[in-house]
Parts: structure tokens; sequence; C-alpha cells
């Protein structure tokens, strides 16, 4: 095995990592376990395919799993939503399968048009035991679903992608952006027709934001 596959974390540190992400609301057993579970698989899978460009399982913990749950507090403080939501560009699933750690009752649906990434969603979705969990192996502008609930990260060719995006929403549904600071106004002038919230800085960035914006009813 090479060295990423066997350098692990323990649950303790994964827990004092993420306190600062998730606030008064503290992570269960549960939580954590299911997350050391998925950044094992996650170092496995990278070493053969480029999930992501972190490899400090502490960084991964707080740059992928901290930043999704704090946008999880943000859209669903009670935890326990059954709202349905849609990823899009999941990649290697964040925020994704965060927010459905975070709020199991979710109805969630992973974009990802890579075939080889969207067979990892699954073998993550199937280790974690995850229900109402599915991969659409598809560009999102093919997706005729619709959701609650959109969300992704800053991805390529992000003015293209963020209006595919809106139109997966739901009348009355919510979009939830984590961009960079200088994405921010961009994303609210591409999309005048959401009602927008003020941006929500990430803890421990420099520059990251969370971006909440509601899409009104015709």
């Amino acid at each position: 095995m090479t060295r990423e596959t066997t350098n692990t974390i323990g649950t303790d540190r994964i827990a004092e990592l993420l306190a600062l992400f998730v606030g008064s609301a503290a992570l269960n057993h549960f939580h954590i376990s299911a997350i050391r579970t998925y950044i094992n698989l996650l170092l496995k899978w990278n070493a053969k395919l480029n999930l992501t460009a972190i490899r400090d399982p502490e960084e991964i913990v707080t740059r992928h799993f901290g930043e999704s749950l704090f946008a999880a507090t943000q859209l669903f403080p009670t935890g326990d939503s059954d709202e349905s939501v849609i990823d899009v560009g999941s990649g290697a699933g964040f925020p994704g399968l965060p927010l459905k750690l975070w709020s199991p009752t979710l109805d969630l649906t992973l974009v990802e048009s890579n075939q080889r990434k969207a067979t990892f969603l699954r073998e993550v979705i199937r280790a974690l035991d995850l229900t109402s969990t599915a991969v659409v192996s598809e560009r999102a502008e093919s997706v005729s679903l619709r959701a609650d609930v959109v969300t992704f990260r800053a991805v390529e060719l992000f003015e293209r992608i963020l209006p595919v995006a809106f139109g997966l929403i739901k009348p009355g549904g919510r979009i939830a952006l984590l961009i960079g600071g200088a994405q921010v106004e961009l994303a609210q002038s591409l999309l005048p027709g959401m009602e927008w919230k003020d941006s929500i800085p990430i803890p421990s960035s420099k520059n990251r934001r969370l971006l909440i914006g509601g899409r009104q009813v015709s």
C-alpha cells in the first residue's frame, strides 16, 4: 500500500478540528466514525484517482468536511430536514455527502459526470450505508430533476454552471454556494432574480464564503 492509504487520523482529532465549524452543535459518534471512514476511502482512492489535491488528513478535515458541515449548520440548523438536495459537480462528494451526514433525512442527489469519480461516490454511499442518496453520472445541463436546495463549491466554468444550477432549483427553493470572496458579487449579478442573504465567512479561511439565496416564486 502507498503511504497515503495508511495515513489515518483519530476520531478525537477529527472532532477537535471540526468544533470550529459546527459551533455548539456537537457531532456525535456516528458523524465522527463516518467521517473517518470517508477520509480513509478518499485517501485510498486518491492514490489512483485525482479526487483532491489535499493529501494531509487534517487539512482534508478542515478544508473539505469543515467547510461542508459549516454550510450544513446554516442550511439545516436542526439536522432533521427532509428536503431534497442536488449537489452539482460533486467530485469527491463535497459538500453533498457531509450535508447528508449532518441531516440523514435529506433526499440527496450527487451530480458528477466523471464516471470514475461517480464510482467513488457510490462506494462511499455503500460504505456509509446512506439511504435516499443517488449518483447521477450526467452533466448538470442534462439533469431533469429539481430540488429544494442546490449546492456546489467553486468549480471550473463558474459563470456557465451557475445558471444551470439555478435551473435545478424548485420555485421557492434555495441555492448554497461555497465560493471565493471575489465570486460573491459575480454570483449575485449572474442571478439577479434571487433573494440573496449576506455572504458568510467560512471559519479559519481568509477568503472563502458561503452564499445562500432563495428562488422567488413566479
